[in-house]
């Protein structure tokens, strides 16, 4: 990833808005000195899980975390599979590890590069326990068609959103669409605190519970002496909290001016560099801006070249990773073929028309510069 004059992430920019706002919230916590389970925590967690249109949310301490508690509180465990994406970061198959399941991993369709129902469906068999529908790039997966395939079979539908804070899809936000959600509040999401955080966000009172509990090493409600179950320390913690509660109020806002600067973005990309489709059902909040372009390399030299932010998400999907080799069934060709091309352009709430319009003109030069002499056989993609 690079930085530069168009950064890839503002976060100093976003934060300057809300400084007021943080300076007294920090006040208030560096006053009550409770940094641990402080009144700002409860607030949060129940202003969220009313945003996500959901019953309940419970803070932990990042989102690997979240994913890791969804599915330890689901029972999921030894012996199970857990249907996940290839095309998504490796936490997500790190979690379903980390209660000793095994990672399924299935491909994703063509256009907007998220699960593919059919693959999924494809990929349960009798040790199924669940699917993690991932919600990429911040646009949610095709939940209704994963969702049949969860009812016809009895599994879990667990939906990763890390990335879509405020999605919809066909009206529902994300956090509201599976049996459970896990969210993370990594400094560069939509919705981020200044350090690691997280959620599990569910309409399960008593699956809340238990993810409280595993939680909070696993301590009962009705005595903290008394450990019910051999939990964990994972925890959101005042601080955190304080600062994702002033910036749950600016999300929509933020949100909406992403969308906008996407639809700058296709108005202004060259040809040859096609933007990851949105489902026509899908209320995106793009928390990437993701391209595929014939050649990577040459864009991000030129991109270097001018001062202007990229990265690249994922360059490796899951099953080619060497830390999960022994799962990998085979090819899955969409998102392999996918992976060389992809580049992640800068996105930020505080972006500019002329912005965009300076990232669209580089890449044109990029794209200029590579082109072969008339005559002569270009490479095809």
């Amino acid at each position: 990833m690079s930085t530069g004059r168009i950064p890839f992430l503002d976060l100093a920019a976003t934060t300057a808005a809300l400084r007021e706002d943080l300076d007294q919230v920090w006040a208030q916590v560096l006053t009550h000195a409770r940094y641990i389970g402080g009144p700002e925590v409860e607030a949060f967690e129940s202003e969220f899980a009313r945003y996500c249109e959901s019953r309940a949310a419970v803070g932990v301490a990042n989102g690997t975390d979240a994913l890791e508690l969804v599915l330890a509180g689901l029972g999921v465990g030894a012996g199970d599979e857990v249907v996940v994406p290839t095309n998504t970061f490796v936490a997500t198959a790190a979690a379903v590890c980390a209660v000793g399941a095994r990672p399924r991993f299935v491909d994703v369709l063509p256009g907007t590069l998220q699960i593919d129902p059919d693959a999924a469906r494809a990929a349960v068999g009798p040790r199924t326990a669940a699917i993690v529908a991932v919600h990429l790039f911040g646009q949610t997966a095709d939940v209704p068609r994963l969702r049949a395939v969860t009812e016809r079979h009895g599994l879990a539908l667990i939906e990763d959103a890390a990335q879509a804070h405020g999605a919809r899809f066909a009206g529902a936000r994300a956090g509201s669409l599976g049996d459970a959600a896990a969210f993370s509040f990594y400094p560069g999401k939509n919705l981020g605190a200044f350090g690691d955080g997280g959620a599990v966000v569910t309409a399960d009172a008593a699956l809340a519970d238990r993810v409280r509990r595993l939680a909070n090493h696993g301590r009962a409600e009705r005595d903290r002496h008394l450990h019910e179950v051999r939990g964990r320390n994972s925890r959101l913690d005042t601080l955190q909290a304080a600062v994702l509660g002033v910036r749950l109020g600016r999300l929509d806002a933020d949100n909406a001016r992403r969308r906008e600067l996407v639809a700058l973005y296709r108005l202004n990309l060259p040809d040859g560099v096609e933007p990851v489709a949105e489902h026509p059902s899908a209320e995106a909040v793009h928390h990437l801006a993701v391209v595929r372009i014939p050649d990577p390399a040459a864009a991000t030299a030129a991109l270097d070249g001018a001062g202007i932010g990229w990265g690249i998400h994922y360059p490796i999907p899951c099953h080619r990773q060497p830390a999960f080799a022994e799962f990998a069934d085979g090819r899955l060709p969409v998102a392999e073929e996918a992976a060389p091309h992809i580049l992640s352009l800068p996105m930020s709430p505080t972006l500019t028309p002329a912005d965009v319009e300076q990232v669209c003109a580089v890449l044109e030069r990029s794209l200029t510069a590579g082109r072969p002499r008339a005559g002569a056989e270009g490479r095809r993609w």
